[in-house]
């Protein structure tokens, strides 16, 4: 690819990152504004409400994207080549948003969550278009170098760090839930709702363990054979 001018093109890639990391921190805000209304008309602990709010695997997503898009704006103005240590945690960040995007859209698409009544607006900016844009990021921002096949174990570390969490914290949270219910942020890691209870939830862990490791392969391969847009 030819190379383009710096100063200009960069200067676009860090008011595009800005931009989404202020959409995603007003759809956040505005979601969670709305479950607080929802939890105090229906009389659920706040504190838990929030908790809870902050356990969806979208919700971290989505705040590790607006600290990626910040980070990213800054090297972008300031540097042709970013360090290494921020392109991991940016690949890590796009397998993240890539497997919400794609579980979403494929799995809860219409399913009410536990989070209040939702923002439809709010919802799809943090289920679509954040997703889309820090994924074509990856593609379109110069800056990055080519990651090891080592990369992959870093990818893995929160996903399986938040299914312990989720599936340890749950039966605790049955006295402060509506009805003595656990909580579980997504249907198809509730024993109680899914088809086949436990092994089902297993099958769904396996399998999104599976996505989370295949996209993140792609994403690794995609930096090893083109290195992006070059910047002069």
């Amino acid at each position: 690819m030819a190379r383009m001018n710096s100063v200009a093109y960069r200067y676009f890639i860090a008011v595009l990152r800005i931009l989404v990391a202020a959409a995603i921190v007003v759809a956040i805000v505005a979601q969670l504004e709305r479950s607080i209304g929802n939890w105090n008309k229906t009389g659920l602990n706040v504190g838990f409400g929030i908790t809870n709010f902050f356990s969806f695997f979208t919700i971290d997503s989505n705040v590790a994207t607006i600290v990626v898009c910040l980070i990213g704006a800054g090297f972008a103005f300031a540097r042709r080549v970013d360090p290494r240590w921020y392109t991991v945690f940016r690949i890590i960040v796009v397998t993240y948003m890539g497997v919400t995007g794609i579980v979403y859209n494929l799995l809860l698409r219409g399913v009410e969550l536990p989070q209040g009544t939702t923002v439809e607006w709010s919802n799809e900016i943090l289920h679509v278009v954040a997703c889309a844009y820090i994924v074509l990021d990856w593609f379109i921002a110069p800056g990055r170098e080519a990651l090891p096949w080592r990369t992959l174990r870093a990818i893995a570390i929160f996903p399986l760090v938040w299914v312990v969490y989720t599936m340890i914290r749950a039966p605790f949270t049955t006295e402060l839930n509506y009805g003595g219910k656990a909580f579980y942020p997504y249907p198809f890691l509730d024993p109680s709702l899914a088809h086949e209870g436990w092994f089902s939830v297993a099958f769904y862990i396996v399998l999104i363990t599976v996505v989370v490791l295949g996209i993140g392969a792609v994403f690794i391969l995609v930096s090893r054979k083109w290195k992006g847009p070059q910047t002069s």
